[in-house]
């Protein structure tokens, strides 16, 4: 079994010892945009504000709760702002804010890189990101 272990395992080396942790920056970007739905959330609103409803339906599979969670979250970090527009009836919106806005040049690169690089799925990326 000690054979096969030995076999199994690369040799320690330059190669082994190049892999550092990451920026702390990066891990925050990633702490935030990493969870699921976020980044879809964010590329709806590049085009412009959309009320709770028109976010659900561009944003298909995700729950209610699952929409106003992340929405809240976005919204504490500064990225989207929540509009009441009085009524009646009463509709909220919500739009992005310039540090949401300023995410659109690493989208744009990203939808690039995805479409270099990851196999064609089903779901279509946004239009706005296809510069």
């Amino acid at each position: 079994m000690t054979e096969l272990r030995e076999q199994r395992d690369p040799p320690p080396g330059p190669a082994a010892e190049s892999c550092t942790e990451p920026e702390s920056a990066i891990t925050r970007v990633f702490h935030l945009l990493g969870k699921r739905w976020t980044g879809v959330i964010l590329a709806a609103l590049m085009s412009g504000p959309g009320h709770f409803a028109e976010l659900r339906r561009a944003v298909p599979g995700i729950s209610e709760r699952m929409l106003s969670d992340r929405l809240t979250e976005l919204i504490a970090f500064g990225l989207v702002v929540r509009s009441v527009e009085e009524g009646p009836p009463l509709r909220v919106s919500y739009s992005l804010t310039d540090s949401g806005h300023a995410l659109r040049p690493a989208m744009v690169e990203l939808t690039r890189w995805a479409d270099g690089h990851l196999p064609t799925s089903a779901e279509k990326c946004p239009e706005a990101f296809r510069d």
